[in-house]
């Protein structure tokens, strides 16, 4: 219920926005669009206590003082904590949490956020100058200090430092992440997305795949990673090369809609790359029983090394596959990531019910992206415009 009514507000916000607080609609002259997430993942404890912790300030072209420790910058992402499973089609920080603690940029941040693109909502895209830019991330302690208030030599501990040039009217996923798991290096992604040059259809949802787990992640031992039970059957991560299969299913058990169970739809590859992978499709109403209005199909994805046949792998098993060779996700109704039955990581549908018009609920499509990254997954999930509810 509370997301409901987080998702509503946001909601709100996009259709009036002159109450907006956190989500600002203002103009930046020849903007590029930016949304970060941060993929540091690796949980601490005994084995790593003296790793850093995975909580970082993003500058964008900062200025320094005379002892190269940074006292200012154009654009600042401050209080970046690891990423949220699921990213969804609405700015869902507004006013949604006390802490400071910021799983995305702008996320938190009061920044001009992007419009509405050829029907797609960029609210949760910060608008920023196209150009070029100087983009550095730190780490920093994890308090309640602003980044340019903590003592000067805690302010150097740079994680990575780039430029980039980002093009007018583009949108950008940046990703900062391990890059290496042996030698603990680190790197930036930065994706130009294409969805909102793509001819979409309304009636069909689109999903595509990365995997930007580290280079050596799932090849190392089992004894160096953490055993994390959430994550289900990938907890030791996927191999690099992999087959993903669909299938569309009704509630209540494993009940595949006619010609969607284990439907092949290609190929994902690890990659530490910017380049964007293609989607693949189903109809929103594959379900020829809904009555077109709402539906409530849920997704399976089967990920497996290209000469294993779906249909003989036993149904999540946990034991026999940790070794890379398999993975399993679950997308279901609007929930919160879970373990799912025997091994599989659930995730939130990519099918969004909301009250719109005269129906509630009413079913929509989306674009979706899922990541890999070092034994877990991740969904973000991009919406069009639809119309407010009536009540």
């Amino acid at each position: 219920m509370t997301k409901i009514k987080h998702f509503l507000a946001a909601c709100a916000m996009i259709w009036s926005c002159s109450s907006c607080s956190k989500v600002e609609y203002t103009k930046v002259d020849k903007p590029a669009y930016l949304r970060v997430f941060n993929d540091f993942n690796t949980k601490i404890g005994v084995d790593n206590k003296d790793e850093q912790k995975p909580f970082m300030c993003m500058l964008i072209d900062p200025t320094f003082d005379k002892d190269g420790v940074p006292v200012g910058a154009a654009i600042k992402g401050d209080y970046l904590d690891k990423r949220d499973p699921y990213a969804p089609p609405y700015p869902s920080h507004i006013g949604s949490s006390t802490s400071k603690n910021n799983p995305e940029y702008p996320g938190k941040e009061s920044v001009p956020a992007g419009p509405v693109v050829n029907g797609f909502d960029l609210s949760s895209w910060a608008q920023i100058p196209s150009g070029k830019h100087r983009i550095i991330f730190y780490y920093r302690p994890m308090n309640d200090i602003p980044f340019f208030n903590l003592e000067p030599a805690v302010r150097k501990n740079v994680v990575v430092d780039t430029t980039l040039e980002l093009g007018m009217d583009e949108i950008y996923t940046m990703h900062v992440l391990q890059t290496n798991f042996k030698t603990k290096s680190r790197g930036i992604i930065v994706r130009k997305e294409n969805f909102h040059l793509l001819p979409l259809s309304d009636s069909m949802v689109y999903v595509n795949f990365y995997n930007y787990s580290a280079e050596g992640y799932w090849s190392a031992d089992k004894s160096e990673k953490t055993d994390n039970y959430e994550d289900g059957v990938m907890r030791f991560g996927l191999r690099d090369d992999v087959n993903i299969w669909m299938s569309l299913c009704k509630p209540g058990g494993w009940n595949t809609i006619p010609g969607y169970k284990f439907a092949y739809l290609g190929q994902m590859k690890r990659s530490i790359g910017n380049a964007v992978a293609p989607y693949y499709s189903f109809p929103l109403f594959a379900d020829t029983a809904s009555n077109r209005i709402t539906t409530d199909i849920w997704q399976r994805f089967t990920l497996l090394v290209p000469g294993l046949d779906p249909e003989l792998i036993p149904y999540g098993d946990r034991d026999s596959y940790v070794d890379g060779q398999y993975g399993l996700l679950a997308m279901y109704g609007n929930g919160t990531r879970q373990t799912f039955e025997r091994g599989g990581l659930f995730l939130p549908s990519m099918i969004v019910n909301i009250h719109s018009g005269t129906y509630n609920p009413r079913s929509f499509a989306t674009v979706n992206t899922i990541e890999v990254v070092n034994g877990t997954a991740y969904l973000t999930t991009i919406q069009r415009q639809y119309a407010k509810p009536i009540y």
